[in-house]
This record gives structure tokens, C-alpha cells and sequence, in this order.
């Protein structure tokens, strides 16, 4: 037996992104320690086979984060299947990068609504839940490393995760009366769909692991364990917090990438 079994037992959470890569591996790893999970996604084949795998511990339901309908849908979802929200994880987002001199106003507006947007919506609505209850609660906000580091082609990406950083502090602050803790994790490179492009090119992954101390990219599972943790009666006098979890790559510094983003395109 490990010391997290049945660490979520009688607890209900809810996943944003649920359906693949960080959002999938935490819903995978708390359905594991015994919590029941509701999971929204875009992607209706990832939710359809977790819940083909999970059977009533998960629930599920097609969602647009970016939508403030959406999101308190699936608050709904959480508690009329299972009765209550005790924790919640904003796990969706995406980029399209772009310098800044070249990216169109869309694609800058596209990255902020999916990835600043989308928890702000989420937070609200799972806040609101948790107060109704009045048991308090616990949510995760997945940042990144580029709250904190800047990249090439990466400005609205990089903006929109720093804003997330402050938003999950400004949260702690505001819901602490209410017993509601919110914190953030910061993951550097993991393995996941969004970033397939970085391991299909040789030369871009291999620019980013000479950049991390630990000399590789994280798996899923390892960002899942942290946000379990800060979601945790383990972890109940943190709040406000963000953890980073990079491999130590914060202390060595973004690789350049314009190599592998092209050249700027703007000319005057």
C-alpha cells in the first residue's frame, strides 16, 4: 500500500483537460487514490475512453473552457453526479506562437481566452461551488515555467501564465475566509500532445534538454503527483503557492528558439 492510497476517498474533483496528457494523468491518478472525478474536454474520443476505463467514477461532458457557460456546466456535472466539488484542477490550455512583430491580434486573443481566460472562468465557478457547500476546498491551477522565464515566438503564452500565477495568488488571498485554498504548479517541458511538435524535431528537444539540469523532459505522471499534492490535506497550510516542476531548468535558463520558429517576418 502507498501513503497516498485512498488519500481522496469520499472526494469529488473536477479536470479541466481532462482527456489527455497533465489533465489525463491527474484524473488517472485520483481516480486511484479513490476520488470520483468530473472531466471536461474538447476532445470527446480521450473523455469517452476514460470513462470506458473508469466506469462511474468518472464523469464527463464535451466543453469550451473559454465559455463561462461551460464551466459552470461542468461545476454541475461534478455535483449532480457525485453530490458535491472538494477540489478542482485547471489543467486546459494551448499556444500559437508567434513574434511579436508577426503574430496576428487572433492568435495572441486565442492563447490568452484558452489559457488565462479559462481559469479565471474556472475559478469562479469552482469558488462558488465550494462556498455553497461550505467545506471549503482546494484547486490547482497549471501555469508554467514561462510565468516566470520569456521565450522566442512564446509573449502571449509566457503573459497568459504569469497572469495565472497571479490570478491563483489574488484567489488564495480572497477565498482564504471561506476555506477555499488555491494554488499553482508550474511544469517546464513535459511529454504530452501539446508539444509533440518539440520531440518530432531532433534538434529542438535536444536544444531543450541541454538547457534542463536533469538532462530530460517530464512524463505526465510527475506533474500529476505535485498537483496532488497541493489539492491534499497534506498540503493544508499551503496556499497561494506555486511550485515549480522543471527538472531545475528555471536556473539555467530558456534555450533560443529561433532557430526552430523561422525568421521574423515583419520587414518594415
Amino acid at each position: 500500500m502507498t501513503a497516498t492510497q485512498g488519500r481522496f476517498a469520499g472526494k469529488t474533483a473536477l479536470v479541466t483537460g481532462a482527456a489527455s496528457g497533465i489533465g489525463r494523468a491527474i484524473t488517472e491518478r485520483l481516480i486511484a487514490e479513490g476520488a470520483r472525478v468530473a472531466g471536461g474536454d474538447l476532445n470527446k474520443e480521450g473523455l469517452a475512453e476514460l470513462a470506458d476505463i473508469h466506469g462511474d467514477a468518472f464523469a464527463q461532458v464535451v466543453c469550451d473552457v473559454t465559455s463561462e457557460a461551460d464551466c459552470e456546466m461542468l461545476v454541475s456535472l461534478a455535483v449532480a453526479r457525485f453530490g458535491r466539488l472538494d477540489t478542482a484542477f485547471n489543467v486546459a490550455g494551448g499556444n500559437r506562437s508567434g513574434y511579436l512583430l508577426d503574430q496576428p491580434e487572433e492568435d495572441w486573443q486565442f492563447t490568452i481566452d484558452l489559457c488565462l481566460k479559462s481559469v479565471f472562468l474556472g475559478v469562479k465557478q469552482q469558488a462558488r461551488q465550494m462556498v455553497r457547500g461550505a467545506r471549503g476546498g482546494s484547486i490547482v491551477n497549471i501555469a508554467s515555467l514561462n510565468a516566470h522565464v520569456p521565450m522566442y515566438a512564446g509573449a502571449a503564452y509566457a503573459t497568459a501564465k504569469a497572469g495565472v500565477e497571479m490570478l491563483t495568488k489574488n484567489a488564495a488571498l480572497e477565498f482564504a475566509d471561506y476555506g477555499v485554498r488555491v494554488n499553482a504548479i508550474l511544469p517546464g517541458l513535459v511529454e504530452t500532445p501539446l508539444t509533440r511538435r518539440h520531440f518530432d524535431n531532433a534538434d529542438a528537444l535536444a536544444a531543450f534538454v541541454e538547457r534542463i539540469p536533469q538532462r530530460r523532459p517530464a512524463q505526465p505522471t510527475e506533474i500529476a503527483a505535485p498537483s496532488l499534492y497541493l489539492a491534499s490535506d497534506d498540503a493544508s497550510y499551503v496556499n497561494g503557492a506555486s511550485l515549480l516542476v522543471d527538472g531545475a531548468w528555471a536556473v539555467s535558463g530558456y534555450p533560443d528558439m529561433r532557430p526552430f520558429c523561422g525568421p521574423v517576418q515583419f520587414n518594415g
